[in-house]
């Protein structure tokens, strides 16, 4: 696949780089908020502009200075997008002028040699322009005004933008990558699975529930294998997500799992599976994704009395709908366990894909029907013609039926138990259609 150039917006906390960062990707993917300090990991997205294809990475706010652990690491976060960066944007505000944290994070820019853009947001119109005369003294050469919201002056910026980009790199694309949505309930330890998974910090780790308010993908590569890790915002109960920062977060989570094809449901060992939980779980499967549970801080089992047995009949108990998916114990903090996960994924992506000849599947639902007749229909005999398989990722499975509407749901439940007991299928959904013959 091509490796497009890097471009990263950098700025303090609300001046409007996420505003931005959304009129150049042209979609609503960064939350914005007039709140300080939403953005807090690192997003990315696709721009084009006059036939050039770079990406975009929004950051968090460059202004806090260790006011507490968190936002030392949202420092940390920016300059680690600045190191990956071919072009870097600085993001002033207009309204409060040229800044003390503006000309540090400025000079820091300069240091690293790299060919950025300075621009003062929240102009609106040329009238306003006057206004930019205290960011001279910065000894810029040009400086940019633009209002990210109404995208005024964004289209010059750009034209002079694409004319430094390096030529776009050439890289094949990773075969049978798997997407892994790490998903839960806030604070269940999903970004420290991430972190410990890629032994690195390259995610925010914290114990304040909806940390991670985007997305963040991942590339993790174990010897030939390649996974993608989306860490996901937590999604709270609805009745319980007041903020409009939160609604976004969940809305950004579920959209992770349309990209995803294993979702791992993080459930906390001390709170047990909650019905939360189950709903989280419950998305993945209407979602049609593998899934795999796992349930961390397991370090803290035996003072909350929990066993391996007794979690997963409690998993098995709330998620019925989920009685195929396999659940791991780990401890994220630790380690332990933490080994056994991408080997369980790397199974389930197998039964995801899994393709079964017509011939099998006939022969299997030939003889689960011997076994069990289908009742009849309004006194009709219902009889299935053949079976195909149309699809994988999730396998899915069309049988032709002289009486489609014949099939009562329970009927559908045990013929799929009878292709799992045939062909595994191990943490993966099946879907299990049934038509009316052409021919009929």
């Amino acid at each position: 696949m091509s490796v497009l150039p890097l471009v990263a917006i950098i700025g303090r906390a609300n001046v409007g780089k996420s505003t931005l960062f959304n009129r150049l990707v042209q979609k609503r993917k960064a939350i914005v908020n007039n709140t300080p300090g939403v953005t807090r990991d690192r997003m990315y997205g696709q721009s084009d502009w006059l036939g050039h294809s770079f990406t975009v990475v929004d950051t968090g706010g460059v202004d806090v200075e260790g006011v507490n652990d968190i936002e030392t690491q949202v420092v940390e976060q920016a300059l680690q997008a600045q190191d990956e960066a071919d072009i870097l944007i600085f993001v002033a505000d207009k309204n409060l002028g040229l800044t003390t944290e503006d000309r540090k994070v400025i000079d820091q820019l300069r240091k690293s040699g790299k060919p950025f853009f300075f621009i003062v947001n929240k102009v609106d119109e040329i009238r306003h322009e006057e206004a930019l005369t205290d960011f001279s003294e910065i000894g810029m050469d040009i400086i940019y005004p633009v209002s990210a919201e109404h995208g005024y002056g964004v289209a010059d910026m750009l034209d002079e933008l694409v004319e430094l980009l390096p030529p776009i790199k050439e890289s094949l694309l990773p075969e049978n990558t798997v997407r892994i949505a790490i998903v839960g309930r806030p604070n269940v330890g999903k970004s420290s699975l991430v972190n410990r998974l890629l032994d690195s910090t390259r995610c925010i780790v914290s114990d304040i529930p909806g940390t991670t308010r985007d997305a963040i993908d991942t590339m993790l590569r174990q010897g030939d294998k390649n996974f993608l890790l989306i860490d996901t915002a937590g999604i709270k109960r609805k009745g319980r997500t007041k903020q409009v920062l939160e609604k976004f977060s969940v809305i950004m989570a579920l959209k992770a799992m349309d990209r995803c094809d294993i979702a791992v449901v993080i459930v906390d060992v001390s709170e047990g599976i909650t019905d939360q939980d189950a709903t989280i779980a419950g998305y993945a499967f209407e979602k049609g994704r593998g899934c795999i549970f796992v349930v961390n801080k397991w370090d803290l089992a035996r003072q909350v009395e929990a066993t391996k047995k007794s979690i997963e009949e409690q998993i098995r108990q709330k998620c019925k709908f989920l009685d195929f998916a396999p659940v791991i114990v780990l401890s994220a903090l630790s380690g332990y366990g933490v080994e056994k996960l991408l080997p369980q994924v790397e199974l389930v992506y197998e039964e995801y894909n899994k393709k079964i000849s017509t011939g099998k599947l006939n022969d299997c639902i030939e003889k689960a029907i011997e076994k069990n007749p289908i009742p009849s229909y309004r006194g009709k005999f219902v009889k299935v013609k053949y079976t195909t398989q149309i699809r994988s990722q999730p396998p899915t499975i069309k049988c032709f039926v002289n009486y489609p509407e014949g099939i009562h749901f329970s009927y559908k439940r045990y013929l799929t138990n009878r292709l799992r007991k045939y062909f595994g299928l191990a943490g993966t959904p099946v879907k299990l259609f049934f038509s009316r013959n052409k021919k009929n």
